[in-house]
C-alpha cells in the first residue's frame, strides 16, 4: 500500500474508532454553527472578496482528518489539559457576542477555538501540537476589519494597476491610467478591491502556506525561500488577473469582462498563484539539486 494511501486508511480507522465517544461533541458544534454556516455561505461567503471561506474551512477539516491517526497515537493516555476549560469559556463568549451582535468575524473565531478546547479537553496537550497549522490555516477564514483593509488595499491597488498599465504598454496596446483607474481602448475598468485586495493577497498567502505544509520539503533552503517567495508570487498573480480581465474587456466588450469578472477571474487567480508556485519549486528543486551535485 502506497504511503497516501495507509495515512488515509490510518486516519479513517481512528476517526471511527473515537466516533461512539465524539458523537456528542459533534452535535453540539453542529448546533451551535449549522446557523453560522448557513448565514456565511448565503452572506460574506457568496461575495468574491470572501468567497475563499468555503476552500479553508475544507482544506483545514482535511488537514485535521490527515493528521487524525497521528493525533491520536501521541495522544493516547494524555489527561485532558485543564486550560482547555478557559478556551471553551472564550470561545462560548465569542460565539454569544458574535451571534447576538451580528459580528460574523466573532462567530468564525469562535468556531475555531471552541474547536481547539474540545481537542484539548479530549486528548490533551499533544492534539493541538500536531493540528497546529489546520488551527492557524483556518484563521484566515476570519475578515480582517474594515478600516485595516482599507488603509492597506489601496496601495496595493495601486501597485497592481501600476503594473497591469506598463506591462500592456509595452506589449502595444492603448492604455493609460488614472489612479486605479485603467482605460483600455475605449473601455474604462476600476480595479477594485476583489481584483487586488489585501484579502485576496491574504487568500494566495494560504494557499502557499498550506502548499508548504503538504508538501513537507526537507531542505530548509528550499522551504524558506518558497515561503518568502510566496508574496511577489501573490502578487504577480494579481497582476496577471487583471491583465486577463482587461484583454477581455478589450477584445470583447465591457459585458464579456463583466462575466468574466464574475464567473471565471477567481478561478483565474487561484490557478495562476498555483502554476506559479509549483514552478518556482521545481525551479528551487532543480537548484538545490544543482548546488549540492
Amino acid at each position: 500500500m502506497e504511503p497516501t494511501l495507509a495515512v488515509r486508511h490510518n486516519s479513517l480507522d481512528a476517526l471511527k474508532a473515537v466516533l461512539p465517544d465524539w458523537w456528542p461533541v459533534l452535535l453540539g458544534m453542529l448546533v451551535l454553527f449549522v446557523p453560522t454556516f448557513h448565514t456565511l455561505f448565503t452572506g460574506l461567503w457568496a461575495t468574491e472578496e470572501q468567497a475563499h471561506g468555503p476552500i479553508i474551512l475544507g482544506l483545514s477539516l482535511w488537514l485535521m482528518y490527515r493528521n487524525w491517526s497521528a493525533m491520536m497515537a501521541r495522544t493516547e493516555g494524555q489527561p485532558p489539559l485543564a486550560a482547555g476549560w478557559v478556551m471553551l469559556g472564550a470561545g462560548l463568549l465569542l460565539y454569544i457576542l458574535g451571534r447576538s451582535q451580528g459580528i460574523i468575524a466573532f462567530e468564525i473565531l469562535s468556531f475555531v477555538v471552541l474547536l481547539a478546547a474540545v481537542l484539548m479537553l479530549k486528548c490533551g496537550r499533544g492534539a493541538l501540537r500536531v493540528q497546529w497549522f489546520a488551527f492557524f490555516f483556518m484563521l484566515f477564514m476570519v475578515p480582517l476589519p474594515g478600516p485595516v483593509v482599507s488603509m492597506l488595499t489601496m496601495p496595493m491597488k495601486m501597485a497592481v494597476s501600476w503594473a497591469t498599465e506598463h506591462i500592456l504598454f509595452a506589449l502595444g496596446y492603448p492604455i493609460a491610467r488614472s489612479g486605479v483607474i485603467l482605460q483600455v481602448g475605449q473601455y474604462q475598468l476600476l480595479v477594485a478591491d476583489a481584483c487586488a485586495g489585501l484579502q485576496t493577497l491574504l487568500t494566495l498567502e494560504a494557499l502557499g502556506l498550506f502548499y508548504l505544509n503538504v508538501v513537507r520539503h526537507s531542505s530548509t533552503f528550499r522551504n524558506v525561500t518558497l515561503a518568502t517567495l510566496i508574496i511577489p508570487i501573490s502578487f504577480t498573480a494579481n497582476v496577471i488577473r487583471v491583465i486577463t480581465l482587461s484583454l477581455v474587456t478589450y477584445y470583447m466588450g465591457d459585458a464579456a469582462g463583466q462575466g468574466f469578472l464574475h464567473g471565471f477571474a477567481g478561478m483565474v487567480l487561484f490557478v495562476t498563484a498555483l502554476v506559479l508556485i509549483i514552478g518556482v519549486d521545481s525551479f528551487l528543486q532543480w537548484f538545490v539539486k544543482w548546488r549540492n551535485s
